[in-house]
């Protein structure tokens, strides 16, 4: 049962060093105490470790925002990618349940095989390609397995100002490459790090600290931004707005050559489609989400800074 929800929760935020964990230092100091946490302070790799942070801290919500996101190295370090993406999420939820704490987890479009044509909804059959996807699955089912009442975010195509991400090394190879060469057959919403971060904050203070303890609404919600793109869009769109930001590029953005993944052969399998269906999020916490293009060049903006 949960516990009485204080107005100014305490928030652990685990991986805070990453895309995510960064922008959620920001959109969650207003809610309430933060505890932001690096690898180095808590280790998701090791669930003693794990439970003696929690144990300690007590916090009312938990955000998980640390993960092995190595999609192609996760292919030989399996091992590492289900400890942290797999055991440590069910772990995190275990200690939520005990403490009667919220648990916010984020999870993947790389669950799915992506192999049909329409927006993928929460229910839609899972079938992960690679051993990446198979360990974010192994994460949900993990958080499933107990009784906490737990937030799970599927997000796709993620980049913040802060770390490495496909914007920032299109804008980097746009102004020291002649020529670029981009994926065209994947689809996706590149949704940003800041946010995910500002969903995550409305959704604690909407459903958590002012919300209906017995009708907290648990589950798995779909979040990216609107509309869709090929990779070989968001690279164009990308330097378009960096064009005219005033960067001096040597690749034409209207020159960027399509090509079809396929000839560009990498260890870990991609979903062709990571369309999200993001109605369910939109519905229960009467949430906007802007259009992918208006993200690109929030972020652009804030690289360019």
């Amino acid at each position: 049962m949960l516990h009485k929800r204080p107005e100014a929760p305490s928030i652990l935020v685990t991986g805070s060093n990453g895309q995510i964990g960064f922008e959620l230092r920001r959109s969650l100091a207003t809610l309430g105490q933060v505890f932001a946490l690096d690898h180095a302070a808590c280790d998701l790799g090791a669930p003693d470790i794990v439970r003696a942070v929690v144990r300690r801290l007590r916090p009312d919500v938990i955000v998980n925002a640390a993960a092995y996101t190595a999609v192609d190295q996760a292919e030989s370090e399996s091992e590492l990618a289900f400890a942290v993406n797999g055991v440590a999420p069910g772990v995190l939820a275990e200690e939520a349940c005990s403490l009667g704490s919220l648990l916010v987890h984020y999870s993947t479009d790389y669950v799915f095989a992506g192999s049909h044509d329409t927006p993928h909804v929460e229910t839609d059959e899972v079938g992960p390609l690679s051993v990446y996807g198979k360990s974010k699955l192994a994460g949900e089912r993990a958080i499933a397995g107990t009784n906490a009442s737990a937030i799970v975010l599927r997000t796709c195509w993620v980049a913040g100002a802060h770390g490495t991400n496909f914007a920032r090394t299109i804008l980097e190879q746009g102004r020291e490459r002649d020529t670029l060469r981009v994926v065209n057959d994947q689809f996706g919403a590149p949704t940003t790090a800041s946010l995910i971060a500002d969903v995550t904050a409305r959704i604690i203070d909407r459903a958590w600290i002012h919300g209906s303890r017995a009708e907290f609404p648990s589950g798995i919600y779909h979040l990216a931004a609107a509309g869709a793109t090929s990779w070989h869009g968001y690279a164009t769109e990308v330097l378009r707005y960096a064009a005219r930001k005033g960067v001096v590029l040597r690749v034409d953005p209207d020159r960027i050559e399509a090509i079809p993944a396929m000839a560009l052969p990498r260890a870990a399998q991609r979903p062709s489609n990571s369309r999200l269906n993001t109605r369910k999020l939109r519905d229960t916490f009467d949430i906007h989400l802007p259009e992918w293009q208006a993200g690109v060049h929030y972020l652009i903006d804030q690289i360019l800074s």
